[in-house]
């Protein structure tokens, strides 16, 4: 598709994911928008446009990754600043959306922080919401705007198409991404399994048991995120203990905090494939892990989102 066509749209970022801004921009044919986004010395976020906005479609690309709060207020004041500049449409572009994992309340007095995030956005003046993957899909419902939930699945299912592996059998790793391990394994014409596992506290599994058959079978765990890669790890080293002939894994958001790395190295798993929707630092680009980007599936949603066309072709695993 070319791009070089559009004129009335332009793409901007903070400070989040400012390389897979760029490779979106480059593919639309535009160069990125010029903003400054810094910090006073006391740690206010300072936000300046050095170009007109008044009109446009304006395409902010921000995931809100770690630091989590900073990117957020970035993405917010972004906003804020478009909105106070007169742009036609401001389109927050969040290819991770932070916050998400507190969807409900499981507990008396939790709080649902993925809907106050979702009110935030639309009291700073954000007219539209493209993410990828939310941790839930009904997220889409607490917002009061229009929401595009982009699926990093297609790409995933590309990929491991074009291995031709054998006896493939995706595995969920926790009752959680069933129908996520379902939506990768009808494309690949393959069975599931389940790893059935506890949550004593966050950010710590410990696996149970395995429903299904995985015994000399090669192996998919599929997630939205990896984060600490607790689960992750334990369920391929247990795949492993099991009979698994090979273990590969597989998710949209690479978090990799604290321990990831460590666990991902000394783990049961040959290939972690992961989707660029938050940066991926050179040190943390181990062996194991191949990045995959999203930029061209963003920059055609984006597109089609400014000349009004659909964008339901783009969820096809075909």
């Amino acid at each position: 598709m070319k791009y070089g066509a559009f004129s009335d749209f332009k793409v901007f970022t903070g400070n989040a994911n400012i390389e897979l801004a760029e490779e979106i921009a480059s593919i639309m044919g535009k160069p990125l928008g010029k903003a400054t986004v810094m910090k006073f010395s006391d740690g206010e976020i300072s936000v300046s446009l050095w170009e007109t906005v008044r009109g446009v479609d304006a395409y902010i690309v921000q995931p809100t990754c770690g630091p989590v709060n900073d990117n957020l207020m970035e993405l917010l004041i972004l906003i804020d600043a478009m909105k106070r500049a007169s742009a036609g449409r401001i389109n927050a572009v969040i290819p991770y959306y932070g916050y998400a994992r507190q969807d409900r309340k499981a507990k008396a007095r939790d709080p649902i922080t993925a809907k106050l995030v979702a009110d935030l956005l639309g009291a700073a003046g954000a007219d539209r919401v493209v993410s990828m993957d939310l941790h839930a899909a009904q997220i889409q419902g607490y917002f009061n705007i229009p929401v595009d939930h982009l699926l990093g699945m297609p790409i995933l299912v590309k990929h491991f198409r074009n291995k031709k592996l054998k006896n493939v059998v995706v595995v969920s790793p926790d009752h959680g991404s069933v129908t996520r391990a379902r939506n990768m394994a009808h494309p690949l014409d393959a069975p599931i399994a389940i790893v059935d596992k506890r949550r004593p506290k966050a950010n710590v599994s410990e696996v149970m048991n395995v429903i299904g058959d995985i015994k000399d079978k090669t192996c998919i765990l599929v997630d939205d995120m990896i984060d600490t890669a607790g689960t992750i790890t334990n369920a391929a080293n247990v795949l492993r203990d099991m009979g698994a002939k090979e273990v590969y894994s597989c998710a949209t958001h690479g978090i990799l905090s604290g321990p990831a790395i460590e666990r991902i190295r000394d783990s049961a798993i040959k290939e972690m494939v992961l989707l660029n929707t938050v940066p991926i630092p050179k040190e943390k680009r181990i062996d194991k892990i191949k990045v995959l980007s999203v930029a061209p599936l963003f920059a055609e949603a984006m597109a089609n989102i400014f000349t009004n066309d659909s964008i339901s072709k783009l969820f096809s695993s075909k």
